[in-house]
């Protein structure tokens, strides 16, 4: 089983593991998710992106 790159939701930084090595924060998948134009759970990212869940880095 293969490592994915993570990134960090505070510092921005990269790492394998599922908490930054420098920040101690929780890491996330970077990748942005694959496109569906039914989209099933659009309505669901949409209100959480609104409530400011989605990573904090992307902002």
């Amino acid at each position: 089983m293969g490592y994915s790159i993570r990134k960090c939701r505070d510092c921005g930084r990269y790492s394998l593991r599922n908490k930054c090595p420098v920040c101690g924060a929780d890491t996330t998948d970077p990748r942005p998710a694959k496109f569906s134009p039914k989209d099933p759970y659009g309505k669901y990212r949409r209100i959480s992106k609104k409530e400011g869940m989605i990573c904090r880095a992307q902002k």
